[in-house]
C-alpha cells in the first residue's frame, strides 16, 4: 500500500541519499574553489578564466558573433555598467546597461579611431552621454600592427585612473587576438597559394608528357589510349579541385596510382612500384597534394636520371598517434648539403615540390613534423612524412 511503513521509509531513504549526493558535490565545489587560497589567487583565476573564454570567441578576428560573446567576458573583466566593441565602420557588440547609447557610439570613437589615443569622455564634454548611472565612457584604440582596426568602450558613472588603466588593457588583449586571427588567415592564404604552385609545376612538367604518352597509343593500342584518357582526366580534376586544402590518405593514394598510371605509359617497365598500406591509416586527413609531389620527385630526379629500371615503394603504417608515410626510391639520390639548402629556401628550380610539401607539413603540424629526408649521391632516397591521425577542426 502507497501509505504503509515500508514504502514510507524507502521514500524516506531515496530523499535521504539525493540530499546527501547535492550536500556532496556542492561541498566538493567550495572545496576545489577554496584549493584557490587567498582572495587574490581567485581573484587572478577568474580573470584568467573570463579571459580565456572570451579569446574563444575572437578567434575568428573582430566580428558581431564573437565579439559580442566576447563583450559579456570583457564587460565582467572591468566591473562597468556598459561595454561595447567597433570596427571602423560600426558598433559590432554592446553589453549591458544604457544600450540607447548605442547610435551615439561612433562619433565619440571619431578622434580615438584617427589618432590611437585612449580617450575619457564626460557628459559635460558630451551630453548625450548621461543615461541613468552611465555619465563618463572610456574609448581604447585596438590596434592591429599600426592599424587601428577598432575601439573597446567602457561605460561607469565615472571614469577613475584604474578603469582607464584597464580598459587600455583590456584594448590591446583584443588587438592581440585579432592579430592572431590574421595571422592564421594568413597562414591559410599561404597555403592556397603554395598549392597553386604546386598546380603550377604539375602543369608544364607532367600534363606535356603525359599527352605524348597518350598519343603515342592512339593508333598501336586505342583501348589503352582511351584508359589512360580517362586516368589522366581523373588526375588532374583531382590535382585541380577548388575545395578544401585537406583531404585522406586513401584519396592521394589514388591520386598517386593514376599518376604512376600515366608516367609508366611513358617509361614503360622502367619504373616499378610496390605499395604496403595498413588499412587503419586510410581515413587520417593529411594536407591536399602532400603525396604526389614526393612520388613525382621520386620519379623525375630519382628513376628518370637513373639507367635501367627503378624501383619505388611506398608504405603506411599505424604508428601510435600518428600515421606515418615513407617513399622510398633506388634512383640517383642528390646531395645531403644541397638537399638543406634547397629545404631552407636558398637554391631555386629542382625539387620545389618537396620544399613546398616540407613547409606546408610545418606550418599545419609545427616544425617537428617536417620532413625527414635519407640521401646521399648513387643511394636512392627516403622520404618520411609523419601526420597526426586525430586533426580537430581538419576538413577532407
Amino acid at each position: 500500500m502507497p501509505d504503509s511503513p515500508l514504502y514510507a521509509a524507502a521514500a524516506f531513504a531515496v530523499i535521504a541519499l539525493a540530499i546527501a549526493v547535492v550536500v556532496g558535490v556542492g561541498l566538493k565545489v567550495l572545496r576545489s574553489f577554496r584549493e584557490l587560497g587567498t582572495d587574490a589567487e581567485r581573484a587572478t583565476y577568474n580573470t584568467l578564466h573570463a579571459a580565456s573564454k572570451a579569446g574563444q570567441h575572437l578567434r575568428t578576428g573582430l566580428n558581431p558573433s564573437g565579439a559580442a560573446k566576447a563583450s559579456r567576458q570583457l564587460r565582467g573583466l572591468l566591473g562597468c555598467d556598459a561595454l561595447a566593441i567597433t570596427d571602423i565602420s560600426g558598433v559590432l557588440a554592446w553589453d549591458g546597461a544604457a544600450e540607447e547609447l548605442k547610435p551615439q557610439l561612433m562619433p565619440l570613437t571619431a578622434d580615438v579611431l584617427a589618432g590611437g589615443r585612449t580617450q575619457v569622455i564626460h557628459a559635460g564634454e558630451f551630453p548625450e552621454l548621461t543615461s541613468g548611472r552611465v555619465s563618463s565612457a572610456v574609448i581604447a584604440p585596438i590596434r592591429a600592427g599600426s592599424r587601428v582596426v577598432g575601439v573597446v568602450a567602457a561605460f561607469a558613472p565615472s571614469a577613475g585612473a584604474g578603469l582607464v588603466r584597464a580598459t587600455s588593457e583590456v584594448a590591446d588583449w583584443v588587438a592581440a587576438q585579432v592579430e592572431l586571427a590574421e595571422l592564421d588567415a594568413s597562414r591559410t592564404l599561404l597555403m592556397e597559394a603554395e598549392v597553386r604552385a604546386l598546380r603550377a609545376q604539375i602543369s608544364p612538367h607532367f600534363i606535356y608528357n603525359s599527352l605524348n604518352a597518350i598519343a603515342s597509343f592512339i593508333n598501336t593500342d586505342p583501348a589503352r589510349a582511351r584508359e589512360l584518357v580517362v586516368e589522366f582526366a581523373d588526375f588532374t580534376r583531382y590535382s585541380f579541385r577548388r575545395h578544401g586544402d585537406f583531404t585522406t590518405l586513401a584519396e592521394e593514394l589514388r591520386c598517386i596510382d593514376r599518376y604512376l598510371l600515366l608516367e609508366r605509359a611513358r617509361f614503360g617497365e622502367r619504373v616499378q612500384v610496390s605499395l604496403r598500406i595498413a588499412p587503419e591509416v586510410l581515413s587520417t586527413v593529411i594536407p591536399f597534394l602532400s603525396l604526389q609531389p614526393l612520388v613525382e620527385n621520386a620519379v623525375r630526379h630519382g628513376l628518370e636520371a637513373k639507367e635501367g629500371p627503378g624501383h619505388i615503394t611506398i608504405t603506411a603504417n599505424d604508428s601510435g598517434a600518428f600515421a606515418e608515410v615513407t617513399i622510398e626510391d633506388d634512383g640517383v639520390g642528390m646531395d645531403p648539403a644541397q638537399l638543406q639548402s634547397m629545404l631552407a629556401g636558398h637554391t631555386d628550380g629542382e625539387h620545389v615540390g618537396l620544399r613546398n610539401v616540407d613547409a606546408r607539413l610545418r606550418q599545419v603540424y609545427g616544425d617537428d613534423h617536417g620532413l625527414v629526408i635519407e640521401t646521399a649521391p648513387g643511394e636512392g632516397t627516403l622520404i618520411t612524412m609523419r601526420v597526426p591521425k586525430s586533426q580537430p577542426g581538419h576538413d577532407a
